[in-house]
């Protein structure tokens, strides 16, 4: 089990050392948060948010860079159209017990957003009480496509590559990886939408009005299919990435989530 009182470390998943980092209390404390960053994410993209979302919610928060991510082992190329799916079925439910999470949150941005939808539909895990996407994605559309097609220019001949190998220890596994996977012929006809179909939990729903990865009918699709309760906050002057963009709506919207779910919890007569 990890020690939560060491603030960040690494994980053994299967012999893959994952890198995290954690705020606030610890699971057998308060809820825990779990973040799951965005497909050229890692912890430190994160930057101040974690800490600015324990302390507004007070609730534990940790996040994690998966394989080929950040400080962590890398994963080995290519990477499947599926990765996402192998990602919440295979990997997060090991993550969750091996931090010790007994209740709370998945919120995840992009990539990560969509990792937790598939959680929450594939996985039967009754210690997931809520879930905030950010920016998800559960299809392809052309205008994203377009612009993953121009990020690989940027990497290949701007200045991405120089930014993003500040935070990632193999910078190439980690664009490489998430870009060739999304700009395959096969990823065109990509689609997870039916994993809404079986979400049992609460869901807020987020997303910059000029977000140039996705359009609103993501989030549309998030509302018309959740059997649970969905909540949408759409951000004006705020791109794919809210929690920066916009971070303060952001902040206060998960704040008023999160304390809704817990007067519902409190509210719940235990059972004898």
């Amino acid at each position: 089990m990890m020690d939560w009182s060491a603030g960040q470390g690494f994980l053994n998943i299967n012999g893959t050392q994952l890198e995290y980092a954690c705020w606030g209390p610890a699971p057998d404390q308060a809820p825990t948060i779990v973040l799951l960053h965005e497909g050229l994410g890692c912890v430190a993209l994160w930057r101040d948010f974690p800490a600015k979302l324990a302390a507004a919610t007070g609730m534990g928060v940790l996040a994690y860079s998966r394989a080929g991510y950040g400080q962590s082992d890398g994963k080995p190329l290519p990477w499947p159209v599926h990765y996402m799916t192998d990602e919440a079925v295979d990997v997060l439910p090991q993550v969750l017990n091996a931090i010790g999470f007994r209740s709370g949150l998945l919120m995840g941005h992009s990539d990560g957003a969509t990792i937790a939808a598939i959680y929450a539909g594939s996985v039967e895990d009754f210690r997931i009480r809520g879930l905030i996407l950010m920016a998800p994605h559960f299809f392809t559309e052309p205008m994203g496509l377009s612009a993953i097609a121009a990020a690989r220019d940027a990497y290949r001949s701007g200045d991405l590559k120089p930014k993003l190998a500040r935070y990632h220890r193999d910078v190439d596994n980690a664009f490489v990886g998430w870009n060739d996977s999304w700009l395959n012929p096969d990823f065109e006809t990509w689609n997870v939408g039916d994993v809404i179909d079986y979400f049992r939990i609460p869901t807020l729903a987020i997303q910059g009005a000029g977000d140039e990865y996705g359009t609103l009918a993501q989030i549309q699709e998030v509302e018309t299919r959740s059997y649970a309760p969905v909540e949408v906050e759409i951000l004006p002057d705020c791109g794919h990435a809210p929690h920066l963009d916009q971070q303060d709506r952001v902040l206060s919207a998960v704040t008023d989530f999160t304390a809704h779910l817990q007067r519902i919890e409190a509210a719940q007569p235990e059972l004898a």
